[in-house]
């Protein structure tokens, strides 16, 4: 999610909020898109009665499957959210009830989540303020519709829980309550630490190197300057330190115009970070940096495809992939794939094709044992009241 401090969420979706019916995508039944087999798409969320957003799937080295998100939610911009998991130990086909990792007085967003080398646990997160401007005019964002994106009256019952969680803390305390944020734990995610400081966030949250560290491309949020660059981490995730600055392409905005990082470390040894860019040119596209020294130095962004944010995950081939979110027709999730470290991407991969609009996405790969991928994202659909969580497993073609 991209934050704003004067302005709600999700602005970048009024250029995406035009309605298409794609194609039939849902279901068990198995179907061939270009370069893959969708073997299964279907809704994994349990409480209907939330809604789910900016989600993140890893897997831990004994197979354990770990999801979270932003969830306690009740719209796209509340005060509720919080960082929500469940995990699978059989890759994918059934799930554990939901569990609340992290509740902080304001709205904690979009979650990441990986397993370190040394078998921590970490999930990423960020706070918000976002909702602010909605409760004082006593408006809530509204899910999109075939009319787009509304605001409704924020009245009666719901204005009074608005009121009762927002008033928990004073402006000062809130405001001092917003940061990047991760949580660790240590014992397979039966306990965790308080939250930790981490510079910058991106929804996927950090990735782990070869030689031990912790990597965070991302964007630090509360500062005046928002700088755009990596943050990394020596000790598993306990402190954060600033590492470089990503440069800006000519032209571009890198402060108002660039969000929602992800890097992988290729095979090679190159960094590959991808951006989520709002630039007047290639604007709703992903760009791609990369770096060859360990994370000290960036090549200028370039453009890779149009769709965002994406996530990077490398397989066990040492081929690249990364999936995004496609927010025109056809609505829902795409893949690519690199077989050259990240210096070409292939065609993209249609994972889902079946969405109402814009409000999805977020997709995040695994790859199973068998060399099946299974990818998770959230997506507001037809006849839900809440987005909900949605898996699809696939296999390469």
């Amino acid at each position: 999610m991209i934050p704003q401090a004067n302005s709600p969420r999700r602005h970048f979706l009024k250029t995406s909020t035009a309605l298409a019916t794609g194609a039939a995508f849902a279901g068990s039944r198995s179907f061939a898109a270009a370069g893959a087999t969708i073997l299964e798409t279907k809704t994994i969320s349990k409480q209907p009665e939330y809604y789910h957003g900016w989600s993140t799937v890893a897997r831990r080295a004994n197979g354990e499957l770990w999801l979270t998100w932003s969830g306690g939610r009740v719209s796209h911009v509340c005060p509720f959210g919080q960082v929500v998991a469940m995990t699978s130990r059989d890759e994918g086909e059934t799930w554990t009830w939901p569990r609340v990792l992290l509740d902080s007085a304001i709205d904690d967003r979009d979650s990441g989540v990986l397993e370190t080398a040394k078998g921590t646990l970490i999930a990423s997160t960020f706070t918000s303020l976002a909702y602010e401007s909605y409760f004082e005019k006593k408006q809530i964002f509204t899910e999109l519709t075939k009319g787009g994106w509304q605001t409704a009256e924020l009245a009666g019952d719901e204005y009074e829980r608005w009121r009762a969680c927002h008033e928990r803390l004073n402006a000062e305390e809130r405001k001092s309550d917003l940061g990047e944020w991760i949580i660790r734990s240590t014992d397979g995610g039966a306990t965790w630490s308080a939250r930790i400081p981490t510079i910058v966030n991106s929804p996927h949250g950090p990735t782990q190197l070869k030689d031990g560290r912790l990597f965070y491309a991302g964007k630090q949020l509360w500062t005046g300057d928002k700088k755009v660059g990596a943050a990394v981490s020596e000790d598993d995730g306990l402190t954060w330190t600033w590492l470089s600055d990503i440069p800006t392409r000519a032209g571009d905005d890198a402060t108002k115009s660039y969000h929602e990082l992800h890097a992988v470390e290729a095979d090679d040894g190159t960094l590959i970070a991808q951006i989520r860019n709002h630039n007047e040119a290639d604007s709703g596209w992903t760009l791609q940096t990369e770096s060859r020294d360990g994370g000290k130095t960036w090549t200028e962004p370039h453009a890779i495809t149009f769709g965002l944010p994406s996530h990077l995950l490398k397989l066990r081939d040492g081929r690249l992939l990364m999936s995004y979110g496609h927010r025109r027709a056809p609505f829902g999730n795409q893949a690519r794939v690199s077989s050259d470290h990240g210096k070409t991407w292939g065609d993209a991969i249609i994972i889902s094709g079946d969405g109402i609009g814009g409000d999805l996405g977020y997709p995040s790969t695994v790859e199973l044992t068998d060399g099946t991928l299974l990818t998770v994202w959230y997506e507001s659909m037809a006849g839900q009241k809440h987005a909900v969580l949605r898996q699809a497993k696939w296999r390469l073609g």
